[in-house]
């Protein structure tokens, strides 16, 4: 990513430099460009997918899903849901100004000139930001977001229609990436290299995800039937290893900046819920069974002695000869998959009362994993046990290695789709949603607060968008306000 941000400041002191004599317009300031090639625009737009989704919403989500615990410092009270507006800032300005704002300047730039595919990709990226942030904050500014010479206090959306108006804007994403008409240069592109037909994919994969957020299942299904394909047309934020340009945002958090801050079990050694799970040593929470081995995942995604936090268990931040974990120095991040597209259409399959087309859909995922794919790199997987055979029928059935509990065999497959989701959207606030989501239902991922006895339901308000914006929602919804798409 440096040579990216490199080449935009070349690029622009070149653009604005190119004046008609040496003299001429010399009092602009080359330091701070008023315009620069749509190219580098949209690069920059995708730079700023990295600390949205990887940033502080993953991190808080994380903590709040069961993923780790805040351990120390200001994380230990996030971690009991002591939050403040403050906190939201920076995340705020980075959805509204890193992404959509500039988002909306490239495309008053290219849709005139009818450069579809391009502006067909900085749609999608809109969506996918405006959607998450719909997830985590309910009502938020939308139709008016960014505009700030015609509306510099934007309205505040309902939840429901900020979802309505995502998925039109996917929609003539599609529209635009179909024509085929101004794939952008090699280069540009630093997600998906530029594939309008990946970009696609992408883009139903999106919209399956927020029909399932706001429970139209069947809309869903149908979207994820066009979704991510294949692993190789799946998206991830790609890393490197310079300090303070290009690495992994939650790496860089929690082993650099805030050393300590994060655990996956408390100073007395409760382990966090997902540690439970994926853990072959924890025999009775462990969800492994005869066709199901979790070693080399656990060992992904976590460390069993930590290294920020001695003797303890903590997220995987290490890149080792034999063991290289999710948090990684230069670990790419997942941003939407094919392990979530095949996984949305088992659930949607099985909500639908379609156990067979659930089960072939779950089973083509774990096909995935038993390839040593998905989350399980080839430096974890070559040096660790993992194996994910087929399931069939009859483990379902009361009394199978997936129903000891005999519960009836459509919610038994239910609950282990849900929990493969968990398992698999680590640190990704869609993991957060689904808990959500599911929080009253019969089956799903099931929490115990961190503190008191209530479970949060939501983000708050960034204190600065409360202060600048009369229009911010007053009373301010609290942390465990409900939000309208799970009343």
């Amino acid at each position: 990513m440096k040579k990216y941000i490199t080449t935009f400041v070349l690029a622009t002191t070149m653009l604005l430099a190119s004046c008609e004599s040496l003299v001429s317009n010399m009092n602009d300031d080359l330091n701070n460009p008023t315009d620069a090639p749509a190219e580098l625009m949209f690069t920059g737009v995708e730079l700023a997918v990295a600390s949205v989704h990887e940033g502080y919403n993953s991190l808080l989500s994380s903590i709040w899903s069961g993923y780790y615990f805040g351990y120390d410092r200001q994380w230990a009270d996030f971690h009991v849901y002591n939050v403040a507006g403050s906190y939201f800032d920076g995340m705020w300005s980075s959805s509204y100004y890193g992404i959509h704002r500039n988002a909306r300047l490239l495309l008053a730039k290219i849709e005139p000139q009818g450069i579809k595919v391009l502006a067909g990709m900085t749609k999608v990226l809109m969506a996918h930001n405006m959607g998450t942030m719909t997830a985590l904050y309910g009502d938020i500014p939308f139709s008016q977001a960014a505009q700030l010479e015609e509306f510099p206090n934007a309205k505040y959306d309902s939840q429901v229609d900020v979802y309505k108006g995502v998925q039109t804007l996917l929609d003539e994403a599609i529209k635009d990436l179909e024509t085929g008409v101004g794939v952008p240069r090699a280069g540009t592109d630093v997600l998906l290299g530029g594939d309008p037909k990946k970009w696609i994919e992408v883009a139903y994969t999106l919209k399956a995800r927020f029909y399932t957020d706001t429970k139209e299942y069947a809309l869903a299904a149908t979207a994820a039937a066009k979704g991510v394909s294949r692993a190789a047309n799946s998206m991830y934020m790609p890393h490197g290893t310079i300090l303070n340009q290009n690495q992994n945002f939650i790496y860089s958090f929690l082993a650099v900046s805030r050393i300590g801050d994060a655990a996956a079990a408390t100073k007395t050694g409760e382990p966090c819920y997902l540690v439970k799970l994926t853990d072959p040593t924890l025999t009775a929470t462990y969800r492994g069974n005869a066709k199901t081995d979790e070693t080399a995942r656990f060992n992904f995604y976590f460390l069993r002695q930590g290294v920020n936090v001695p003797n303890r268990i903590e997220p995987n931040t290490q890149k080792r000869a034999t063991q290289v974990g999710f948090m990684s120095v230069d670990a790419a991040f997942p941003l939407v998959t094919f392990q979530e597209n095949k996984l949305t259409q088992a659930e949607m399959a099985i909500r639908a009362g379609n156990f067979a087309n659930a089960l072939t859909f779950l089973n083509e995922h774990r096909a995935f994993l038993n390839t040593g794919g998905g989350y399980i790199n080839s430096v974890t997987a070559a040096n660790f046990t993992y194996k994910y055979l087929p399931y069939e029928e009859n483990d379902f059935e009361a009394g199978g290695i997936e129903n000891a509990d005999k519960i009836a065999k459509n919610d038994a497959l239910l609950r282990e789709i849900l929990e493969e989701r968990y398992v698999t959207f680590y640190c990704q606030t869609i993991g957060w949603n689904d808990e959500r989501r599911n929080r009253a239902s019969a089956v799903g991922i099931k929490l115990t607060p961190n503190a008191g006895t209530r479970l949060p339901s939501r983000f708050i308000y960034s204190q600065n968008e409360i202060n600048g914006n009369p229009l911010a929602p007053k009373p301010v919804p609290g942390v465990f306000d409900a939000m309208a798409i799970y009343k």
